[in-house]
């Protein structure tokens, strides 16, 4: 596991659930070494999963959202991840973040001792993440363990083992410093809301291609469209129908990519009925025209084949 780990694109379900795998069954861990500019318009964008988190900033500085929370994070400077949270990161800059990420087993066997009273609680409560700063001495503790796991992966065969002994030292950290009895599992209106926000979500995804208004989606969760608007701006930082837009969007982008249909039937076939406006709304998206995101993809796939050989 070295810096060929390298990951340049969020692939995600109806659900915003991350597609990608993370690690093996046997061994649940997996490092990436990846700078934001490798990834389009130097975003990874929304997306969640089960594996916990832990990104440093090497250089730079990154803009998270996690949920409806946005953060700076300065060089040197580190966050985690909780299970199952929704998050984002962008920089104008090629910020490059190293980062791991594991399922909480590969902290302790689920069936255990250790794992029902010392991960268990944090995994399964309503703290979707802390950050790490020099300025206080537990959390520089933890940054210099983040820095160590990193560097561990270049360790040679010992660094399975390495890799788990300093995990295991950098959770006890974070359990030490949180205070559990101010925070409750993730139920209620927290769960109400993701499901609500996903039910929609999953109702733009398979209907995208006709005309859709707010009513439709919000009705798919049986809210108003103000709760629907709500809901969208807390959790995405979007309207539901800039959501669409945008989805619309990436479908249109992928079909660029990977076939060979004229514009204007790309255009049809991802509900703009409209390729004047399918056009304006691509090139202030993408910044680029249609044609020329193709070009530019078709350059990138000669690039990639003249490098394998």
């Amino acid at each position: 596991m070295k810096e060929t780990n390298v990951y340049t694109k969020i692939v995600t379900d109806e659900n915003l659930m991350e597609t990608q795998s993370h690690g093996s069954q046997d061994y649940p861990f997996r490092y990436y070494y990846e700078h934001l500019a490798q990834f389009d318009f130097n975003c990874i964008d929304w997306h969640w999963h089960t594996e916990l988190e832990f990104v440093y900033v090497q250089s730079e500085t990154v803009t998270a959202w996690i949920g409806e929370k946005q953060l700076e994070l300065p060089t040197d400077s580190g966050i985690f991840i909780n299970s199952k949270f929704l998050h984002r990161f962008s920089s104008p800059e090629d910020a490059v973040i190293p980062n791991f990420l594991c399922m909480p087993s590969f902290l302790a066997a689920t069936d255990s001792y250790i794992y029902q009273n010392y991960v268990k609680p944090i995994v399964s409560s309503n703290i979707p993440f802390w950050t790490f700063r020099r300025e206080i001495s537990w959390q520089s503790r933890i940054l210099d363990l983040m820095k160590q796991i990193i560097s561990a992966q270049a360790s040679g065969s010992s660094c399975h083992l390495l890799t788990s002994a300093l995990m295991q030292q950098l959770w006890l950290e974070i359990y030490e410093h949180t205070d559990l009895s101010t925070t409750s599992e993730v139920t209620g209106q927290f769960s109400v809301n993701r499901a609500r926000l996903q039910l929609m979500m999953q109702f733009i995804h398979e209907n995208y291609r006709r005309n859709l208004s707010l009513d439709e989606i919000a009705a798919q969760s049986m809210i108003s469209k103000s709760s629907a608007l709500n809901l969208f701006r807390s959790y995405l930082h979007i309207t539901p129908v800039n959501y669409l837009i945008n989805y619309r969007l990436k479908q249109a982008a992928l079909l660029l990519s990977h076939t060979e249909k004229k514009v204007s039937t790309i255009s049809a076939e991802t509900g703009f009925h409209n390729v004047d406006y399918f056009c304006k709304a691509f090139k202030k998206h993408y910044q680029v025209t249609p044609r020329e995101y193709r070009e530019e993809k078709r350059e990138l796939v000669k690039m990639s084949c003249i490098l394998s050989f």
